[in-house]
């Protein structure tokens, strides 16, 4: 068993006051999130419209069809350098409007999500572009935001305009995934408002967990790629981009004020408060707990599941949890809620995250004075598969069309880099040529580029990827374009059972548990290809990504030869180019230059 309190957290507290030492302007520029001046969200959808009509959670099956509003927001996103303190540690980050965390995106289900996108990054300029995590972008891969895959990066002094379809409802996250940007910053919520099968009071809105480090990314993903050095540790755990520091721990040199703010959130004695929890983190598992409360999770991801109570909520890098809180607490009552960056499973110097909940009417300016809640963290991995069962049936099928073993291994490479591998092969992109643009036009096999680690699967109708981890540390697996039924996990040999086949969990990342040669950690999983396209499945672990663990799936390429590339994709291509033929950008993890390839990594 293992509980937040400890030496650390009573050494935090011991400076704390939940009057801050800055403002918020200072901690996180133009966010709101984490102050008691951040609204809840409509129960109703994005200005009180449901424009979802009948669809509902036990009538409409998402991934066959769902409303079309004909409508949806339109959101203006600068990005730029902005010094932030999110802990009390003055630090240069990457800000969506100036605000940490980024701007939060509301829409309803079946809008249509229209994001502008101007990259004002400078001191060093760099390009940039934007995933909108689990959507499934049917009709608009284009738009899923990988550079190197379905997009060039917006170049320095350049814009990009994404238009996608809201088709699933739920809790969700964005972010850059260019390099290891959103590790400095750049990541934001995005709240698709739909159906429930649970009903609640409040929807307490995004609660964004996020491990946190002093130094830049560029420093850290060159740590990561320097050979022999030890991987990066986290210095502190934020909840809504903010806790404390102790500032004695620093030593180099760096600006830190002590008592920097904590976050805060307000409940209601009796009521129901829906809290969307998202680990939109670099490196590590987080276990969510509110002192004295227990959670009912009714969705995983975009996946509403079948609700269950639980003491302790994990979430591994890019996975996200509704879940209802019962107002048990009196109306002057507060309470500490707390996320954890694993002990047993991550790499962290300061893994406690806390925030302070206040009934009606508590006095906000005290400390709560609860005690946290003991949880079991002896497995790496989620909870275990029979407890999140899908609300709405969406069988596997027993019998595949194609099946993948997909093996990871990790170890030096010539010049003696710290690499991962999917398969013996290391992934390295090239920004100039994105794969999708190239499949579009015909090219689907990459033999003299097989660091691309691109697996085309044709016209098979269904996949089934067994991916076996030999490496001593967990990873969240990501796939995009898709939820993927998880048919099972584990440790050792997958003996071919699947957990509740009729209606297997789903989700868009699922942890695969640490391994050995001998014992590796096992995931099954499977989708069908009913979405044309080329879709990433990697680590969403930020160093392991930059290091290579990553591949590309094609699927119905004759399909995806049909479809019509908007222009703008092209055009952002050759401003791409332009910038790079005359001021090509440092890259040091899993991306090439175009006229200096090096041994080193980009995703």
């Amino acid at each position: 068993m293992a509980s937040a309190a400890s030496a650390v957290v009573s050494g935090i507290l011991a400076l704390t006051s939940l009057v801050p030492s800055l403002p918020q302007t200072v901690t996180n520029g133009a966010s709101i999130l984490g102050t008691l001046s951040a609204p809840s969200l409509s129960l109703t959808g994005v200005n009180g419209i449901i424009s979802w009509g009948s669809d509902t959670v036990d009538n409409t099956n998402p991934y066959i069809g769902g409303p079309i509003s004909g409508t949806g927001p339109t959101y203006n996103f600068n990005i730029a350098r902005g010094f932030i303190a999110p802990d009390g540690v003055n630090r240069s980050a990457l800000l969506v409007n100036g605000a940490f965390p980024a701007p939060t995106i509301e829409a309803n289900w079946g809008d249509t999500i229209t994001v502008n996108v101007c990259n004002h990054i400078t001191g060093p300029e760099e390009g940039t572009a934007l995933h909108w995590h689990g959507i499934l972008q049917k009709t608009t891969p284009w738009f899923d935001g990988v550079p190197s895959v379905q997009q060039c990066p917006i170049a320095p002094g350049q814009c990009f305009t994404y238009s996608f379809l809201a088709d699933l409802y739920g809790t969700s996250w964005y972010h850059s995934h260019y390099s290891a940007q959103y590790a400095g910053g750049l990541a934001g919520a995005m709240i698709i408002h739909g159906p429930s099968q649970v009903a609640y009071d409040y929807d307490v809105g995004p609660i964004l967990l996020s491990d946190w480090y002093h130094a830049s990314y560029e420093q850290l993903v060159e740590q990561v790629m320097t050979p022999a050095a030890a991987p990066p540790k986290s210095d502190n755990n934020l909840i809504n981009g903010k806790m404390n520091y102790n500032c004695s721990l620093i030593t180099d040199g760096q600006s830190c004020v002590p008592n920097a703010g904590l976050s805060k959130f307000k409940f209601h004695s009796g009521k129901k408060m829906r809290l969307r929890l998202i680990n939109s983190g670099a490196e590590g598992i987080q276990r969510f707990t509110i002192d004295g409360h227990s959670m009912t999770v009714f969705a995983n991801d975009f996946v509403p599941i079948q609700p269950y109570t639980t003491n302790v909520v994990t979430l591994g890098i890019g996975q996200r949890s509704d879940v209802i809180v019962n107002g048990i607490g009196e109306p002057n009552s507060a309470y500490w809620m707390r996320s954890d960056l694993s002990p047993t499973c991550d790499l962290t110097n300061q893994p406690h995250a806390l925030a302070a909940i206040y009934y009606e009417t508590a006095d906000t300016t005290s400390l709560p004075t609860t005690t946290a809640t003991p949880y079991d963290d002896s497995k790496c991995g989620n909870d275990d598969l029979n407890k999140t069962i899908p609300y709405f049936p969406f069988p596997a099928t027993s019998n595949p069309a194609t099946t993948q073993d997909v093996v990871i291994t990790a170890g030096p490479n010539a010049t003696g880099s710290f690499l991962f591998y999917m398969n013996g092969e290391s992934f390295r992109g090239n920004y100039d040529h994105p794969i999708l643009v190239l499949a579009n036009q015909g090219n689907v096999s990459y033999p003299l580029d097989p660091e691309w680690n691109v697996y085309n699967f044709g016209t098979n109708s269904s996949v089934r990827i067994i991916v076996q981890n030999t490496f001593p540390a967990s990873h969240p697996m990501h796939l995009h374009g898709h939820n993927f039924n998880v048919l099972a996990e584990g440790v050792g040999t997958w003996d071919g059972t699947i957990t509740h086949q009729h209606n297997t969990q789903r989700r868009d990342v699922q942890l695969v548990q640490p391994g050995t040669a001998s014992a590796p950690g096992y995931l099954v999983l499977q989708y069908d290809t009913d979405n044309p396209g080329v879709w990433p499945f990697h680590c969403h672990i930020a160093w392991h990504v930059s290091a290579g663990l990553y591949i590309n799936t094609i699927e119905q390429e004759t399909l995806l030869q049909k479809r019509v590339l908007p222009n703008s994709v092209m055009q952002t291509c050759v401003a791409w180019a332009n910038y790079t033929g005359h001021d090509v950008v440092d890259e040091i993890d899993s991306g090439l230059k175009r006229s200096k390839p090096r041994d080193v990594l980009l995703f």
